[in-house]
């Protein structure tokens, strides 16, 4: 018997491929690693994309597609941290900056991932050929137990599993998966909407801990929505939590983490978000006065957005400036026209003042200046 090392086979991907081939027979058997793309339903799940900044003290989306969720007397910082376990660059961070050292029934501090719900068709939900899947991913913590873990399918009124890992060592990575039978009932719509919502608690009161864990899909209710969970993380501003190398696959069992290139997971970020421009004298780009006070402009998006975006930007006195006629106008403010999934129309709502039907070169004017567009789930 002799064994042929194959060190690269179209389709797969940096792992080498060993086929072993019997010279008595002539069968070979080939043992092909991390040979699937595309597997990964998590997005930015190495957490290096961050387009919104690195550091973030309120609720709502943080480094991107994950999203922070709140209501105790605590406070914590989110991160974009470079402790991460060997393999990846890169982790979020939850820093305790305000204890809250008794939490109410109703409180609660969480992580949040929503994935779209036409991401999912493969699972095959609904039908009797539902597959199962394998959720992983590391974790880190100074404060050791046990924590709960929640997936819930939007489109099925909230249907969830509720499932417990453990911190055994503190300020040490450790990888947990989950694996989880198909759902033969529970349809998720093949449309843009949330198909999963996974939550990684940190801190839940009674109204959430109080009844069982649900290691199969069963319907929602609140006491079953963190049970397990033996940690207030937010009991001490000593307290940190970070989270990286989250993978969501079709499965029974875990395979490594994929990863991507830093382009190929900001193109997939950028469907929900996109930082278009920050910081003082970049470009915008052109426009024309549609009349002396209204300068009008056009963007294009890099990928298609999920759905219709929103306009997330800074305002301010002269932090925008056309370029026109020999000379400059400054404004302060804009609003978004026409928005659809590949781009959107922009007026200069406060200070502007052209000559209709001129054109202009538009540009950032201050530090604090960024555009950008909104279509998170």
């Amino acid at each position: 018997m002799s064994e042929i090392k194959v060190n690269s086979i179209k389709g797969v991907g940096a792992s080498a491929a060993a086929i072993t081939v019997n010279n008595t027979d002539g069968t070979c058997t080939a043992n092909i690693t991390n040979n699937l793309s595309n597997r990964n339903k998590i997005v930015n799940g190495s957490m290096i994309c961050s387009q919104r900044g690195s550091s973030f003290t309120s609720d709502g989306y943080i480094l991107d597609r994950f999203k922070r969720s709140q209501s105790s007397d605590g406070a914590f910082t989110v991160t974009q941290s470079t402790t991460s376990p060997d393999g990846f660059a890169k982790s979020l961070k939850v820093d305790v900056t305000t204890a809250d050292t008794s939490l109410a029934a109703g409180q609660f501090a969480q992580i949040i991932q929503k994935i779209e719900a036409q991401n999912l068709q493969d699972l095959a939900y609904g039908t009797s050929s539902a597959k199962n899947i394998v959720v992983s991913f590391y974790v880190r913590s100074n404060k050791t137990g046990n924590y709960s873990f929640n997936i819930q399918q939007n489109d099925n009124s909230s249907k969830q599993v509720t499932l417990n890992y453990t911190i055994n060592s503190a300020n040490t990575w450790e990888r947990k998966t989950f694996s989880i039978a198909g759902d033969t009932s529970g349809v998720i719509n093949d449309d843009n909407g949330s198909g999963f919502q996974i939550s990684w608690g940190l801190a839940y009161g009674s109204t959430y801990t109080s009844g069982s864990a649900r290691p199969a899909w069963t319907t929602y209710a609140d006491a079953d929505f963190g049970a397990g969970q033996a940690i207030n993380l937010l009991d001490s501003t000593s307290n940190e939590w970070y989270l990286t190398g989250v993978q969501l696959e079709v499965g029974s069992v875990a395979t490594d983490f994929e990863h991507s290139s830093f382009g190929q997971e900001l193109a997939l970020c950028q469907r929900y978000y996109f930082k278009y421009v920050q910081g003082s004298n970049k470009n915008i780009c052109t426009g024309a006065y549609f009349n002396s006070g209204t300068l009008t402009m056009s963007v294009q998006f890099p990928v298609e957005m999920r759905a219709a975006p929103s306009l997330d930007y800074v305002s301010g006195t002269s932090y925008y400036l056309a370029y026109r006629e020999g000379g400059s106008d400054p404004f302060d403010s804009m609003t978004i026209t026409n928005a659809h999934g590949n781009g959107a129309g922009l007026d200069s709502a406060v200070g502007a003042s052209g000559t209709q039907g001129v054109g202009a070169s538009v540009v950032t004017n201050n530090a604090s200046s960024y555009i950008a567009f909104s279509s998170e789930l």
